[in-house]
Formats: structure tokens, sequence, C-alpha cells
């Protein structure tokens, strides 16, 4: 991994993750440059690293990805957290391809969180970037829990309203300039070759990984049957939990302070 990081003091003897704030530009395996950026605990010293993946459309510096980061680490004993903006989104370079190869952009960041000296590197992804974060731990593995929230289970999802009109913006070239103009989101034309990994097919694949499945009973993108897959799919594994909240809408736009202090503290402590 090729990191050209600013405002960092070099962590010379690897004990503590460094303790100031440092932004970096990370280059991932598929040679696409991923803008990234880390917040360390506000008491420093912890040895554990959130890795923040948003949903489509999202961004390192959007303020719903700001105030995740900031819930994050405030208080005693929270993580340090790292957040980046996906390919095709903020200061990133590439195109979006909504889910398959962004796993590359999610394990750059862990490398770089484990870079920074965090001893146990966690993730957390909201909707796509949930979808990203289980198929990531399937795939790439070396992280030791996983939170998924508001994530789909499957591709080509279109049984409501608002992934239709997702689906419209990613297939047609008018909604792909929607995208570009309008949601500051660019997306790849090509469609997919061989269809990825599944959410649901990469959770079956995550053995002893702890797995946090979170869904809101009022989203309104993904029914509570896509949560539901993805715990049945990880729990013959017997290191996976499910949480169906009241009233929660979608990803991290709905997700209140206190719901992301709870997902926080279940991957601080998971095993």
């Amino acid at each position: 991994m090729d990191v050209a990081a600013k405002g960092l003091t070099r962590n010379r003897g690897g004990a503590r993750p460094w303790s100031a704030p440092a932004e970096a530009l990370l280059l991932t395996s598929d040679g696409v440059r991923i803008h990234a950026e880390h917040r360390p605990a506000d008491r420093s010293g912890s040895t554990v690293a959130v890795v923040v993946a948003h949903g489509f459309t999202g961004a390192v510096e959007r303020p719903a990805v700001r105030r995740a980061a900031r819930v994050l680490t405030a208080g005693d004993g929270r993580p340090g957290v790292v957040t980046f903006s996906f390919r095709g989104h903020g200061r990133s370079e590439g195109r979006s391809t909504v889910g398959d190869r962004e796993v590359h952009d999610l394990e750059a960041a862990v490398g770089w969180a484990r870079s920074l000296g965090y001893r146990r590197i966690v993730t957390l992804g909201f909707s796509m970037g949930g979808a990203v974060a289980v198929r990531h731990a399937a795939l790439y593995g070396g992280v030791d829990a996983v939170a998924a929230v508001s994530a789909p289970a499957r591709w080509y999802y279109r049984g409501t309203v608002p992934m239709r009109r997702l689906h419209w913006v990613v297939m047609r070239p008018l909604g792909r300039v929607v995208g570009r103009l309008g949601l500051r989101t660019r997306i790849d034309p090509q469609e997919w070759v061989d269809v990825p990994v599944s959410p649901v097919e990469a959770a079956a694949l995550l053995g002893v990984v702890p797995l946090l499945v979170v869904h809101g009973d009022s989203d309104p993108y993904f029914p509570l049957d896509h949560p539901r897959s993805l715990y049945r799919a990880a729990a013959p594994n017997g290191a996976a939990e499910l949480w169906i909240e009241e009233g929660f809408g979608h990803a991290e736009n709905a997700a209140d302070d206190g719901l992301i202090e709870r997902v926080g503290e279940w991957l601080t402590r998971a095993r």
C-alpha cells in the first residue's frame, strides 16, 4: 500500500497509534487513489481503530460521516477512527462500481489504520458500505469484527421505489449524469462482467469473525428480509448478532448518536 499523508508524526516504536489527526491519499491494489482521514480518540492511547465505510453518494466530507467519526471517538475507552471516500466519491479518484471493487478501497483504509499502530481493526459500513464491509471481511480477512448498518443482502434488488430510482441513476446514461452533477458521485458506465460475491454469500464465509447486523424497521430502501438473511447466513458460525431498530430509517444520515455509540461499543468489545 502506497500512502501519501499530511500532518503525521512517525510512530517509531509501534506501541501507540499516532495521536494527531491526519489526512492521506491511499493507493489501492488496483491502482486507484483514495482520500482518507484519521481521527484519534479524544483520550489518546486506544489500540482499536474503527474504519468507517460510507453509503453510496457519501464521502469523508459529508456531515453524517464526520458526525459518526466524532461520536465514535468521544469519551473514555473509545477507538480511533479512519474514514475514507470510496472510489468515485468525494476527493477519491476513479468511478464507483457500487459495491464490487470497493473492497480494495476498504482494504487500503484498513492497511493504513494498521500502519498507524492500531492493534485491533474493526469495520463499520453503512448501506453500500455495509455490503462492502461484509464482502471485504470474507474476501480479504484481517479485521477483528464487522458491523453492517442498513446493508443489502443481495444484488439487483428493485423492490422499493428508492431502489428503483437508484438503479436508474446507476444503469442509465442520464442517470449517471444526475449522479455526477447532482449527487457528486462518478459511476462506472461498465456493467459487471462477473457478478461479485453477494453480501449474503460473503456473510456465510466469515467464520468466527463477529458480525453485527443493524437495520431499521422504517428503512425505505431494504425491507427486513435483507438483515435477517445476512444474520442467518452468518449465525451458524456462532458470531453474529442482529439488531432491528424501531423507527430507524436508512444508513448514516438517519442513525442518531445513540445508535452510533452502541455500535461503536459493540465493535470495541467484540471478540
